[in-house]
């Protein structure tokens, strides 16, 4: 999957600023960046939600009956139905069945809760849920907005270590994260934002290698601009 010289803009308001990079299978690319520096619209950007006001995305996957999912930053589901339910009818939709269904919840580790109504979830058990719908189908490219944001550790933890394992199986994983030290550890390409433009992408290592610095979290106050001479390190996705 690749975006060439894309550009989107709200109104008057230039929120993606020539933004030009590639997403290979079997990766996770990892974008950070402080508030309002446009990871959210990049990834609704990648997932077809928006279309760029310039520039194009191309898709140069494998045939896929469900090319993209997608994890929004505070997913729902419709109440009154089991995690089973929701997951089925989600299949439904890619020609898949039960047993598709039931996969991706032992893929999250809830089969335990599949009979449980989506209402009477945790907020974490509920992203854990959006991540299983995004994964129905086998889609080659997953995009996930923020899928650890507001987990305890130990849940974030897991978080990842899913992402690792789509990874492992050939998918192309993009996701936004504020948690430096997982994504370190975690991510193959970090795409770092600022104000709408590109400013760092490359492997975490090698970015770290070139600025001479031991940690992302170094790295990101290298790169994005200070405000009133407060580097902004903890950036919920927008």
């Amino acid at each position: 999957m690749e975006i060439t010289s894309a550009d989107y803009n709200y109104g008057s308001v230039e929120v993606l600023d020539d933004i030009t990079t590639t997403f290979g299978e079997g990766t996770i690319t990892a974008l950070i960046g402080p508030n309002g520096s446009g990871k959210t619209t990049l990834l609704r950007v990648l997932a077809g939600l928006l279309e760029p006001t310039n520039g194009a995305v191309r898709y140069r996957g494998t045939d896929a009956t469900r090319r993209i999912g997608y994890l929004p930053q505070q997913p729902a589901f419709r109440p009154g139905f089991t995690v089973l339910e929701t997951l089925q009818f989600y299949s439904s939709l890619v020609g898949a069945g039960e047993a598709d269904a039931r996969k991706r919840l032992e893929q999250v580790g809830l089969e335990d809760a599949a009979e449980r109504p989506v209402e009477a979830l945790s907020g974490g058990m509920t992203r854990l849920v959006g991540i299983a719908q995004a994964t129905i189908g086998d889609p080659p490219v997953i995009v996930l907005d923020e899928p650890a944001s507001g987990l305890d550790p130990g849940m974030s933890k897991h978080v990842f270590e899913i992402a690792t394992d789509l990874a492992s199986a050939g998918t192309a994983v993009l996701l936004s994260s504020h948690d430096l030290e997982l994504v370190d550890r975690t991510a193959d390409e970090v795409l770092i934002l600022d104000d709408g433009r590109v400013v760092r992408h490359g492997p975490p290592g090698s970015i770290r290698a070139e600025l001479g610095v031991e940690s992302l979290r170094a790295v990101y106050e290298n790169s994005v601009a200070a405000e009133e001479g407060t580097v902004r390190v903890q950036g919920v996705s927008s």
